[in-house]
């Protein structure tokens, strides 16, 4: 017999399940959303830690030195280790054939750099031409320094964009005389750096040139090195570790270090520490990738539920479709429409608004670890690809036990 009471009922119950269905997958589009800005914030760390390596060559090795801290060979610690023309001499003679780029280096801090009326405290630098390549320099006028300033200890200085700005303003630079502690050194060059302003905000003359003027005589403050490339990232790590150890050990046996003294002379690996921070950066990612997709299966298992007291609520409805003639694969697809549906729309969706966010606010994102956050659209299509799949294994449960209700016990189901 047509009961329009009972059928009210189950429209009204069908109404109701809509809405519980509706803000499950909240949860759905939430899981998605998340996921979406977790793996743009991985992506814009590991642009920011790329660019932090890209300021100098990738296969940069770096020496400077300090205080002694163990007693050795009758010496007391404490003792300061001052690098020499020789450390750098010998150490190129030993391993030409394997060094790409090389240079020692002469630093004075908060140098005074005059001209005319205009003037600053920039670093000074004393180089050998290799420099320009192990720092990644590029020039924006004349040239940088060669050997021929080198050999002949010429009053040649380069410049960087920021001294530029500052002391010449709007005037060219090139073939103008500065003033350094008072003595003229002609501009033949300006560069800029990939670290900015700060790497931009120094200048750079010949060491031989540096070690005379400023009275240095043969010291050195460091020494940097590169390797060339493998094709291999691993094998050129280990090339690079294994240089940097020789390279430790011949100084301490230069200087009469300790071998376990680590304070005094140390190396700085810029492949081994890249390695290190990607290695990190996986698992960053891995772990943003757990939290992302463990809220999408925590709203994946909201559908699977919500499913199943749709069914629960819907016996009768189901019921009444059996006893019409309905099949169990009609039944069976009716409950994955809507969980399928469901997920579906809140997926897209929450792909939407996450790509949107980092669309707009990515951007403007520039700090020194996290650069320009993104997401590779492929892997976040999918991303809800996968989440649909699930969607439709988590209402197939629900959906089966619906096909398998018999008609008659459905319809007495209170």
């Amino acid at each position: 017999m047509f009961n329009l009471a009972r059928w009210e009922e189950i429209f009204e119950t069908i109404s109701k399940n809509k809405l519980r269905t509706f803000l499950t997958g909240l949860s759905v589009l939430s899981g998605i959303f998340i996921l979406v800005i977790l793996l743009g914030v991985s992506q814009g760390m590991q642009n920011g830690i790329s660019s932090q390596f890209q300021e100098d060559a990738a296969n940069m090795i770096y020496v400077w030195t300090g205080v002694t801290s163990v007693e050795y060979k009758g010496m007391n610690p404490g003792r300061e280790i001052q690098l020499r023309n020789k450390d750098y001499d010998q150490i190129v003679k030993a391993h030409e054939n394997e060094l790409e780029h090389k240079s020692s280096v002469y630093r004075i801090w908060g140098g005074m750099v005059n001209y005319k009326k205009e003037s600053g405290s920039y670093r000074v630098e004393g180089i050998y031409p290799d420099y320009q390549f192990l720092e990644n320099q590029t020039m924006l006028k004349g040239r940088h320094i060669n050997m021929l300033d080198v050999d002949h200890t010429t009053k040649s200085i380069v410049i960087g964009k920021k001294v530029n700005d500052d002391l010449f303003k709007n005037e060219e630079a090139l073939g103008k005389y500065v003033k350094i502690s008072g003595v003229n050194f002609k501009v033949v060059g300006v560069f800029t750096d990939p670290g900015g302003e700060r790497e931009e905000s120094r200048v750079f003359v010949a060491i031989t040139t540096a070690q005379k003027v400023f009275g240095a005589q043969n010291k050195v403050s460091n020494l940097s090195f590169s390797l060339p490339m493998e094709d291999n990232f691993d094998k050129a790590t280990a090339a690079s570790v294994q240089f940097s150890e020789k390279l430790k050990d011949k100084l301490k046996k230069a200087h009469d270090v300790a071998p376990e003294d680590d304070s005094a002379i140390s190396v700085n690996n810029s492949l081994e520490n890249a390695k290190r921070f990607y290695e990190l950066m996986s698992m960053i990612k891995m772990f943003f990738w757990f939290v992302g997709i463990a809220t999408i299966l925590a709203g994946v298992i909201g559908v699977s539920n919500i499913m199943l007291i749709i069914v629960k609520e819907r016996t009768k409805e189901i019921g009444i479709r059996k006893a019409l003639g309905a099949q169990p694969l009609s039944i069976v697809t009716m409950i994955l429409h809507e969980s399928i549906f469901v997920t579906a729309i809140a997926g897209f969706l929450g792909l939407f608004l996450g790509l949107v966010l980092l669309e707009f606010v990515g951007p403007m994102v520039e700090t020194e670890f996290i650069t320009n956050p993104s997401v590779n659209f492929n892997i976040a299509i999918t991303t809800v690809v996968i989440l649909i799949f699930a969607g439709a294994i988590a209402g197939f449960f629900p959906a089966w036990r619906a096909a398998r209700i018999k008609p008659i016990i459905a319809l007495r189901d209170e």
